[in-house]
């Protein structure tokens, strides 16, 4: 039997990437990743820190996707939650991957708001 569930909410750790401070291939990201998930674009924001490191949210009418970076660790994470049946939040990981380049990578998938006794 299959649980029900409100929402699919993938956390995506990338390890030994590249150009973790570039904000415009950031927000090219974020836009391609809502893309291949097919999901609607809400807004788009993206901030820089200083030295360095970047944090990038895509609002989606299906909830967020988003990325924080370290430069000075080689590291990045995203998160990726989707709610409904009609977008595919793994297809959502590829643009990043594209990007960064990394040489290990690790993607945990948390079910959310997991409905039982149908509820």
């Amino acid at each position: 039997m299959e649980m029900k569930s409100v929402g699919r909410h993938l956390i995506v750790e990338l390890w030994q990437c590249q150009g973790l401070d570039d904000v415009e291939k950031c927000e090219e990201t974020l836009k391609e990743a809502v893309k291949k998930a097919g999901a609607t674009l809400i807004d788009l924001k993206i901030h820089r820190f200083n030295p360095h490191g970047l944090t990038g949210i895509a609002i989606i009418a299906e909830s967020h996707i988003s990325i924080h970076t370290w430069p000075e660790l080689d590291y990045a994470a995203v998160d990726i939650f989707t709610c409904g049946e009609n977008v595919n939040p793994v297809a959502a990981i590829q643009p990043f991957v594209d990007w960064l380049k990394p040489k290990h990578t690790q993607m945990m998938e948390i079910r959310r708001g997991v409905l039982s006794n149908g509820r």
